[in-house]
């Protein structure tokens, strides 16, 4: 322990001295480009935790060449694109190169290597200006659809001054290139063994599939480093195999229980990775922050890939319930609606992740009662780990609702939405919102509905955090949104999407 301290002390104490002989003893820099040297310089004297040592672990480098490393990387984030405007169409790319990041610049003109290397970059001279090796990338993009597995990959490498294409097969690479007709001089076929495949989400209440039939995804989970995600036991069968909303192969049955209970987990493969979060559907991505067990009368929302994002309230746990297959003890009744396809889904109140779906009686279109599986007793006969979400916010200025409103707040302040007023909806649906407020503030949420001549709440999030999310399913009517701002000031962005 005491030999890793000096380690760390000895590292430290190696990036400060970097930065004090990149500083100058002087009064700070008054011109723009000077002071953005200096703050690149105060980055890399104090990086981000773990910066130092995931660079030494990944980039093979000491703790000196990374410090250096990230001098060099912030001083050539503003010499480059200074020197791009300068030699402009002669402009052939740039690079960093060596353990310590030193700036190369390419050129087509010998008469800009003088430019370049008084900037402090090193100068090449090369054939192909950065936009022409883009028009031949852009004649590849264009014949696409001659593109196959055995070529998958291509793009400009501006430090060899051509386009490469990677093939598992170079034939395959070189009967591309000449279908798309462009300069093959231009074009360098590379042998690899790459095989590229698309990575995707595991989210509650994403559809999946086992066979013909069709679920919904309760929660991600983990148990030790296998992922996957938690659903319902009458969806299949230990062994069964399941392919995600793409139809994509996606995971197995690693345990299930129906009837008696009804829960199981899927263990998924390297094409898919659980995220700590539910599809809302019209209310954007809820995050999970964790499974702490709500009372009854609290409301509860489930997410599902038939009827999407439905909201109820919890009426009695501890229910016995007999199905045609079955009699199942302990799920939890509520006034959540669902339909076929949703079984497997997400159950969540507020950030707590509360259970997946059952079943139930009636629809969505009439209205039903539901069954959840509590998740928590899931998680425990399996011996898995919720994935949470906890340090991720809101997507900025929550851009994924249909209309957004900008304001400001001092505290205590009180700001009615939209524009001063209401909306008036005809019909049932949800309402959701999302609040962006700034850090250190806690700003809190409300939704109102008019009763007469009285607006009623009938939803709330006031967590002590700047952003709140919302979202009620509600009968039609005329509704507005009360911004409050419990502590601190600033501005905010509200998004709303309406039924």
């Amino acid at each position: 322990m005491l030999r890793r301290r000096a380690m760390v002390a000895g590292i430290t104490t190696a990036i400060a001295a970097l930065a004090l002989a990149a500083t100058p003893a002087a009064a700070a820099p008054a011109d723009p480009a000077a002071q953005a040297d200096s703050l690149a310089q105060a980055a890399a004297a104090k990086p981000p935790p773990g910066v130092i040592s995931a660079m030494q672990r990944d980039l093979g480098l000491n703790a000196e060449q990374a410090a250096t490393r990230l001098l060099n990387e912030g001083r050539a984030s503003r010499t480059e694109p200074t020197l791009r405007k300068k030699i402009k169409g002669d402009f052939a790319g740039s690079w960093l190169t060596g353990k310590t990041g030193t700036l190369v610049v390419a050129t087509v003109d010998p008469a800009d290597t003088a430019t370049i290397t008084k900037a402090g970059a090193q100068a090449k001279v090369v054939q192909r200006s950065l936009r022409d090796l883009t028009k031949v990338k852009e004649g590849l993009d264009a014949a696409a659809e001659h593109a196959s597995v055995e070529a998958p990959v291509w793009y400009v490498d501006v430090q060899s001054n051509s386009v490469v294409v990677l093939a598992q097969d170079t034939a395959a690479g070189d009967a591309f290139v000449a279908a798309s007709g462009v300069d093959t001089s231009a074009v360098r076929v590379v042998k690899s063994d790459e095989q590229p495949k698309a990575y995707n989400d595991v989210r509650g209440g994403d559809a999946y599939y086992i066979g013909p039939y069709r679920c919904s995804v309760g929660f991600s989970v983990t148990r030790g480093s296998t992922p996957g995600f938690v659903t319902a036991g009458h969806c299949g069968d230990v062994g069964n195999t399941t392919q995600g909303f793409n139809r994509v192969a996606q995971g197995t049955f690693e345990g299930s229980s129906f009837p008696g209970n009804d829960y199981a987990w899927v263990s998924v493969n390297s094409q898919w990775t659980p995220r700590g979060v539910v599809n809302g559907y019209s209310a954007g991505e809820i995050a999970v922050a964790g499974s702490q067990e709500q009372i009854e009368g609290a409301s509860v929302c489930r997410s599902g890939s038939t009827t999407q994002w439905r909201c109820g309230t919890i009426q009695q746990r501890n229910t016995s319930v007999t199905y045609p297959e079955g009699t199942i003890t302990g799920v939890t009744r509520t006034s959540a609606c669902a339909e076929g396809g949703d079984s497997g889904g997400s159950y969540i109140s507020g950030n707590q992740a509360q259970g997946v779906t059952s079943g139930g009686s009636g629809n969505c279109s009439v209205g039903g009662t539901t069954y959840f599986q509590p998740v928590n007793e899931i998680l425990s006969v399996y011996g898995l780990t919720l994935v949470t979400n906890t340090g991720n916010p809101p997507p900025q200025g929550c851009a994924n609702y249909q209309n957004q409103y900008n304001g400001s707040l001092t505290a205590n302040q009180n700001v009615y939405q939209p524009t001063g007023g209401s909306y008036t909806t005809t019909v049932s649906g949800t309402h959701a919102a999302c609040l962006d407020g700034p850090a250190g503030v806690d700003f809190d949420l409300y939704l109102q509905r008019l009763n007469g001549n009285t607006w009623t709440t009938v939803a709330t999030s006031n967590s002590p955090n700047p952003d709140e999310t919302i979202s009620y399913n509600g009968a039609p009517g005329t509704y507005r949104y009360r911004v409050h701002a419990y502590s601190g000031s600033g501005t905010y962005t509200l998004g709303i999407n309406r039924p």
